[in-house]
């Protein structure tokens, strides 16, 4: 009996050949397995009893790296290939677009680490090892299928050892692509700040463990580009760290050796725990310890939380070791540019960042920056998707008949490339205003869609024109544009996240987004679906006097809804604690915000109401980074507090207009009162909360819908979204909120391309 087999998904790079030759063999059949373009193609030739049990358990015990989307089974006919009765591994099979699924990087095994670890193993102490169920994947891949020779290990040669490894049906290293080992593959090598030799093999290991424990500023190679390291005790390493890469007040991650480390430094429950072990080893931000430092001030100044992770490779393992001490690992980058992965690149640009580089000989095909995570109600929730989690496709609602580019925002970007079903969103690329990360972003998208085997036909973009991603998409020939709004996009993401497409009531949160009628939308209730929305409730517009300057500088928000403000007259305005900060410069503030104009233009953007309250309270007048003053006013919030700050909404033109001016009037009135600034957050949080769920009530009540999708980086902000979604689910509504791509602009090009994805369909 023949039996031809056609397995699809995630089955290349993760042993999934080895597993059918072992289970094919102890089955007694014949025949052969292969890779090819579409995934992993299996003849099998036996009698009935043993193929269908061959059936049964090709999904059941596929290996643990496996994502099987489906197998297709064609009966008939003789197929055994080998003659005499044998299963065979055969050469792979190039012809053909690619059709099959990209792993992404692996954490390090245990298997592995163990060898790592023995002095009797001829790896030990070897940085790259790595077996079929560890180790780098997206990284190295230059083209499908995935073999050595379409990776960056192409120009290793095997040696015989690990060439028997290699071709022996019953080592875990049986046809692993990247396997190595000292007498055959990558090397260290530990150089100057100038790029000049110091020591290779080992001796660059020990070499790189004292720069790190006299406080030098180390950067390592890792999987996916450069990291700069400082010693995470060290006060004057973190602080001159900052110094260099000119880092002012965003925190930084730290590296430690296991969960029982993690533990003395934050509170890790169960949940938290499985992010930090799990194969994808993401950054995972936590709950600091108070009866604890841990690490110096430096490291994540004035934060309640620290973002922590175990070390993911062989190399890390090792350096932690003789290091003995956590690990500040910070991405390897200039200001605003992606993280640097070529290492000719990174000499010529981190060299007035580090004091030596501990680099190897394997190139990086594919930048990929760390993850990050964190728990939410008792899952884990992406803040940041990259290693370990890219390229894993997303499954769409609908298969869209030309596949679609969804090219993200200019923010935290991303894109998604769609084939099929499938939507494939990229590694974190970074804020695209810099040449450097243009110029990522573009080559990423030429990988993505050489190693999908897709050529875009349409292209989804934000409406923004000024955006990069925008510029990018109108500049590509022969596709179709599908201009997106921002938060419908958002919105299109958490419904993509939840495997969802019904209609829904919206609720799209963020910084900034172009609207429809022309004015900066960013506090959104929409009604909405993939294909379509509508805008059914916004905070009321408020001028943001200076534009982008507005942005930077919080305190210019807090002077335009002061200036907003029906009874507040101003001397009153003027006495505040942030217009006395702000000095000689309010007054022409406060006047360019009556003005209007292009100087000051509207917005409804829920980010500016949290700046304005932020800057009021005294939390932060200016920023250094993305959405700080937002995320310092959750930290400083007493989480005891239940008072909520009351905001009216008002039905104009069908549509509900919120007065988060009223939010601004109360925390004012509160600190004239002497309230602190902690309770005044808290009400303030509380407040928005309560103004969300009355909107999605009036929604209901009008619309019949009851499930509600949360989206936009301000639900990010943990303690508004938990008490968000708590009192929504106590009035009754289901809520939908992210996980599997980021809440904030990082989800968004999965968003646009599952929008455009559903206008096919219905074209």
């Amino acid at each position: 009996m023949g039996v031809r087999v056609r397995v699809e998904g995630v089955v290349q790079g993760v042993g999934f050949r080895p597993f059918v030759h072992g289970l094919a063999t102890r089955l007694g059949l014949a025949g052969r397995v292969g890779n090819d373009a579409r995934g992993v193609f299996v003849e099998l030739d036996g009698d009935r009893d043993g193929i269908a049990e061959f059936l049964t358990r090709l999904e059941r015990d596929a290996p643990p790296l496996a994502a099987i989307e489906r197998v297709t089974v064609t009966r008939g006919g003789r197929v055994a290939a080998s003659g005499d009765g044998r299963f065979l591994i055969v050469a792979s099979e190039r012809s053909g677009a690619p059709r099959t699924l990209v792993s992404p990087d692996i954490a390090t095994c245990a298997d592995c680490l163990a060898e790592l670890a023995d002095p009797a193993d001829r790896r030990y102490r070897y940085p790259f090892v790595n077996c079929v169920n560890c180790g780098p994947r997206l990284t190295i891949t230059r083209a499908l299928p995935y073999d050595r020779p379409l990776t960056t290990m192409a120009g290793f040669a095997l040696c015989e050892a690990c060439l028997a490894e290699y071709h022996d049906p019953a080592d875990r290293r049986f046809h692993a692509q990247p396997v190595c080992c000292p007498a055959c593959g990558p090397a260290l090598e530990l150089l100057d700040a100038r790029g000049a030799p110091i020591a290779g093999g080992d001796d660059a290991l020990t070499g790189a463990a004292g720069v790190l424990r006299e406080g030098g500023v180390l950067a390592v190679k890792g999987l996916g580009g450069y990291h700069l390291a400082v010693v995470a005790t060290d006060e004057r390493a973190a602080a001159e760290l900052r110094r260099r890469k000119r880092r002012a007040d965003k925190p930084f991650a730290v590296m430690v050796a296991g969960p029982a480390q993690a533990r003395r430094l934050c509170e890790v429950d169960a949940v938290a725990q499985a992010l930090l072990t799990g194969r994808e080893r993401p950054i995972v931000l936590l709950p600091r310890r108070t009866d604890v430092t841990g690490v110096a001030g430096a490291v994540a100044p004035g934060r309640a939380n620290l973002g922590v992770m175990l070390p993911y490779t062989p190399l890390h393992h090792l350096l932690l070791a003789d290091t003995g001490a956590p690990l500040v690992l910070t991405s390897a980058n200039l200001a605003g540019e992606p993280i640097e992965y070529d290492d000719r690149a990174a000499l010529d640009r981190l060299g007035g960042m580090a004091d030596a580089f501990l680099t190897h000989d394997r190139p990086i095909h594919l930048r990929a920056d760390d993850s990050v995570a964190r728990v939410f109600r008792g899952r884990g929730t992406l803040l940041r998707r990259s290693r370990g989690h890219a390229p894993a496709p997303f499954t769409l609602a609908w298969e869209a008949s030309r596949p679609v580019l969804g090219c993200g925002a200019a923010l935290k970007s991303t894109f998604c490339m769609t084939r099929g079903r499938h939507a494939f969103v990229s590694p974190h690329v970074g804020d695209l205003e810099g040449y450097e990360a243009l110029r990522a972003y573009t080559a990423g998208i030429q990988h993505f869609s050489a190693l999908l085997g897709v050529r875009p036909e349409v292209v989804a973009h934000d409406l923004h024109p000024d955006y990069p991603s925008t510029r990018y998409a109108l500049g590509l020939p022969d596709v179709e544009p599908v201009a997106v709004q921002h938060h419908h996009a958002h919105i299109a993401s958490c419904l993509a996240d939840n495997g969802e497409h019904g209609r829904v009531i919206g609720v799209a949160f963020d910084g900034l987004g172009h609207g429809d009628d022309g004015t900066l939308w960013g506090g959104e209730f929409l009604l909405a679906d993939l294909a379509s929305f509508e805008r059914a409730g916004h905070l009321a517009p408020v001028p943001m006097p200076g534009g982008e300057t507005a942005v930077r500088q919080p305190w210019r928000m807090a002077a335009a809804y002061l200036a907003g403000l029906d009874g507040l007259d101003d001397s009153a305005a003027r006495a505040t604690a942030v217009a006395r900060r702000a000095g000689a410069r309010w007054e022409s503030v406060t006047a360019l915000a009556r003005r209007g104009g292009p100087a000051a233009p509207l917005t409804s953007s829920a980010g500016r109401l949290f700046d304005a309250v932020a800057a009021l309270a005294g939390v932060r007048d200016t920023i250094t980074y993305e959405g700080q003053a937002a995320i310092e006013l959750e930290q400083v919030a007493d989480p005891a507090e239940r008072g909520a700050y009351p905001a009216g909404i008002a039905r104009r033109d069908g549509v509900l207009v919120v007065a988060g001016g009223d939010l601004v009037r109360a925390a004012l009135e509160d600190l004239d009162r002497g309230v602190g600034p902690a309770v005044v957050s808290a009400r303030f949080h509380n407040g928005v909360r309560e103004l969300v769920v009355r909107c999605c009530r009036a929604l209901r009540e009008e619309t019949g819908l009851t499930t509600v999708a949360l989206s936009g980086g301000v639900f990010q902000n943990v303690l508004l979204a938990e008490r968000t979604v708590e009192r929504l689910e106590c009035d009754g509504f289901r809520v939908l909120t992210h996980a599997g791509v980021p809440a904030g602009d990082g989800g968004i090009s999965l968003g646009q391309a599952a929008v455009a994805a559903a206008r096919e369909r219905l074209r």
